[in-house]
């Protein structure tokens, strides 16, 4: 179910509001909460669409509730979008935020969960992690509800979880260069075990087969998230193509805007060029992405919109309503910039 839309029982949701009045979530939330930091016309608006709508404004939240926000990582540019979009609704909600980083470690969950446990936080978002059987059965007898962002696995179905349209934004992204003329591009993939990163890779995939273009195998490297990958695989897929006297890609698609730069970096470094030597697309759209030399083209997840969407559904759980969905994907983007155009040798 996509975020445009009342749910199944027919009821006013946000998105609904937000889409009705053009702002974000985000926005509406601070409407419903009394924030001071929204224009007089935006606050008309947003009560103008909840009137005419008829959205049920739910009870005050839990003011002075603590909410744990659980990332692998809190230095990425990726990680502040999410924590800017969760502080935002808790902050309008008089709630407070305690920030933990896993890095990926089981350890590092268990500690956090006890930490958890000893301060009685009230509520839990995680982001890009992985929620064992045997930890969701502790938060569940701790009385702690708990949402999942891009989660890294499969969940169970009664786990509310929030996401974007990965498959749909990495079609959107191949199906451009295909069509800018490029035949052979490759794809920077993410991790193997995240959910996100295999969608994005599949969507890929099916664009390609569908364009009757080949995709080897080693065109398709696996890595992470980060800039550092990005360097790696693209050295990596210039240095085979060298090596055996075969055209390298004339494009690649990253799965993250960061493996983007990385690849920027490298074909910097090598005297190509961006976009005349090898079109470059990323995925996410961080503020960054605009201030590339060339701006980077890339599909954009709505990432404060996802944030605000998982704490406003955790803050529902805490005030005893059940969530709006259970499984939310928000709409992707492709935003056309600079580094992308029609490959020099077409052939």
């Amino acid at each position: 179910m996509t975020a445009e839309h009342p749910d199944d029982t027919g009821r006013i949701t946000l998105n609904t509001v937000a889409s009705e009045a053009g702002v974000s979530v985000s926005t509406v939330s601070k409407v419903l909460n009394g924030r001071s930091d929204v224009s007089t016309d935006t606050k008309e608006r947003v009560e103008a669409v909840m009137d005419r709508l008829g959205y049920q404004r739910r009870p005050a939240r839990r003011r002075g509730a603590v909410v744990d926000l659980v990332l692998n990582e809190l230095d990425s540019l990726w990680s502040v979008e999410i924590i800017r979009g969760v502080d935002e609704v808790l902050h309008a909600a008089g709630a407070s935020m305690v920030l933990s980083a896993v890095h990926g470690r089981s350890s590092d969950t268990r500690e956090w969960i006890d930490q958890m446990a000893a301060r009685r936080s009230n509520g839990a978002i995680l982001v890009v992690s992985e929620l064992t059987p045997q930890q969701r059965r502790r938060l569940t007898a701790m009385d702690v509800p708990f949402v999942l962002v891009d989660p890294v696995g499969s969940v169970d179905a009664l786990v509310p979880t929030v996401g974007a349209t990965n498959w749909a934004g990495a079609v959107s992204a191949t199906e451009h260069l295909i069509a800018q003329g490029h035949t052979r591009i490759a794809h920077l993939a993410g991790p193997r075990h995240v959910l996100c990163s295999r969608a994005r890779a599949d969507g890929f995939r099916a664009t390609m087969e569908q364009a009757e273009l080949p995709v080897p195998e080693e065109w398709v490297p696996h890595g992470e998230f980060n800039d550092a990958s990005g360097r790696a695989e693209t050295a990596r897929l210039l240095d085979r193509a060298e090596a055996d006297g075969s055209p390298p890609p004339t494009a690649v698609f990253a799965a993250s805007d960061l493996q983007a730069l990385g690849a920027f970096e490298v074909l910097r470094a090598r005297g190509l060029a961006v976009p005349g030597d090898m079109s470059v697309v990323g995925f996410d759209d961080l503020p960054v992405a605009r201030w590339t030399h060339p701006p980077l083209t890339t599909v954009r997840q709505p990432l404060l919109d996802m944030a605000a969407m998982a704490a406003n559904t955790l803050l529902r759980i805490m005030d005893g309503e059940p969530a709006e969905h259970l499984r939310l994907e928000l709409a992707t983007q492709l935003i056309v910039r600079g580094s992308t155009a029609g490959p020099r040798d077409a052939s």
